[in-house]
C-alpha cells in the first residue's frame, strides 16, 4: 500500500468543552508524525470554533460548519474534505491516551485493515456512573466483550467512535448512511459485501466518555435495540440468535419473579448468581464498590432497553411489514449537500 497519510474526521454538536479535552489530548500524544484534524460542527447552536481556532498554532486543524445532518453525513462531510488517504474517526466524547498514534500506526504497518475498529476505556477521571456503563458496554458477561470477535476476525464490526477507514474504502462504499444510531455496523456489512477487511486492533483504544445519564443510557440502548432488527432487515445474512438474548434475558427474568412467587425459586437463584458474579467483576475491574452496585442498575437498565426496544422493532418489521423509515422516523437523518 501507499505511505500512510492520516486525517482525523470529528463530527460535534453543540460541545465546545469536549472539543476542547480532545484536541489537549492530541497535544500530548507520543511521536512525531504527520497528520491533519478536521472538525465538522454539525449546526451546532454552541459552537466549537474558539476552542479550534486556540489550537491553530499547535495542531494542524481544519474546522467546517454545516446545516444539522447527523453524525454519519457529518462524517461523509468531512472525509471529502480531508487530504489523507486514510481517515480515523472519533467521537467528540472521546479522550486519547498518549501511545494512541504510535499504536494505530504500528497496526496498520504490521496487520492493515481496510476499516478497523478500537475498543474503549473509562479513565479514571470519569464518574462513577461513566464507569458503571463503560463496564456493563464493554465486559464479556454483558456484550461479550467488544462486541466482536477476535483481531483477526475479518467480519469485525467497528464502531465509529473510534474507527479507521482507507478513503478507497470510504469512496467504494459511498461511507455512512442516514440510520443513527447503527450507521457504523451498517457501514461495515457493506464494506464486508464489497471485499474489504474490517479488524480489531485491540490495543488502540480510547477513553471514551459516554456523556450519559440514566435516563440517556437507556434512550441510546432501546435505539440500539430497534436499529439490530432493521439491520438484520436489510442484511439478513448477518441475522444471528444471539441478538435475541436481551429480550429473552428479560422475559426469562419477569418469568422467574412469578415462579419466585408460586414458590418456584430456583429460577430466581439462577439470576441472582449471574448478577453476583456481575457485581464481582466489576468489582474487581473497577476496584469500587459504588461503581460495582451501580454496574448491576445499568446491567439491568441495558437489558431491558435492548430488549424491548428489538421486540418492538422486530415485530413491526416482521409481523406488519413495516418500513422502518415510516415506523421509526427519529431513527433517520437526511442527507444535506
Amino acid at each position: 500500500m501507499n505511505t500512510l497519510s492520516l486525517s482525523f474526521i470529528i463530527p460535534v454538536y453543540n460541545r465546545p468543552d469536549e472539543v476542547n479535552e480532545l484536541l489537549e489530548s492530541f497535544v500530548n500524544l507520543d511521536g512525531e508524525f504527520d497528520y491533519e484534524i478536521i472538525i465538522v460542527e454539525d449546526g451546532s447552536n454552541i459552537t466549537s470554533k474558539e476552542v479550534v481556532d486556540s489550537y491553530s498554532e499547535v495542531l494542524n486543524i481544519s474546522y467546517y460548519f454545516k446545516a444539522n445532518s447527523g453524525p454519519g453525513d457529518s462524517r461523509n462531510f468531512g472525509m471529502k474534505k480531508a487530504k489523507g488517504n486514510y481517515f480515523i474517526i472519533l467521537d467528540s466524547d472521546c479522550l486519547l491516551p498518549n501511545q494512541y498514534l504510535k499504536t494505530v500506526f504500528n497496526n496498520l504497518n504490521t496487520n492493515y485493515a481496510d476499516c478497523f475498529g478500537g475498543p474503549d476505556a473509562a479513565h479514571k477521571s470519569f464518574t462513577s456512573l461513566q464507569k458503571a456503563i463503560n463496564f456493563v458496554m464493554t465486559s464479556f458477561i454483558t456484550t461479550g466483550g467488544i462486541r466482536g470477535g477476535k483481531a483477526s476476525d475479518k467480519k469485525f464490526q467497528p464502531r465509529s467512535f473510534n474507527m479507521g477507514i482507507s478513503k478507497e474504502a470510504f469512496e467504494a462504499s459511498k461511507g455512512f448512511g442516514v440510520i443513527h444510531p447503527g450507521e457504523d455496523p451498517d457501514l461495515s456489512i457493506r464494506l464486508n459485501k464489497l471485499g474489504f477487511t474490517t479488524k480489531l486492533y485491540n490495543d488502540a483504544f480510547v477513553y471514551h466518555k459516554r456523556r450519559i445519564s440514566w435516563s440517556k443510557f437507556y434512550t441510546q440502548v432501546h435505539k440500539f435495540g430497534l436499529v439490530r432488527p432493521i439491520l438484520n432487515h436489510w442484511h439478513p445474512s448477518t441475522n444471528r440468535l444471539v441478538f435475541w438474548l436481551p429480550t429473552l434475558f428479560c422475559l426469562l427474568f419477569i418469568a422467574s419473579i412469578i415462579f419466585a412467587i408460586l414458590g418456584y425459586k430456583l429460577f430466581i437463584l439462577l439470576f441472582g448468581l449471574y448478577f453476583l458474579t456481575a457485581f464481582l467483576l466489576a468489582l474487581i475491574t473497577t476496584k469500587s464498590f459504588i461503581v460495582a452496585i451501580q454496574s448491576i442498575l445499568a446491567i439491568c437498565v441495558q437489558f431491558f432497553g435492548y430488549g424491548y426496544g428489538f421486540l418492538k422493532s422486530t415485530v413491526a418489521i416482521k409481523v406488519f411489514n413495516k418500513e422502518p423509515e415510516k415506523q421509526f422516523p427519529k431513527l433517520f437523518f437526511k442527507h444535506v449537500e
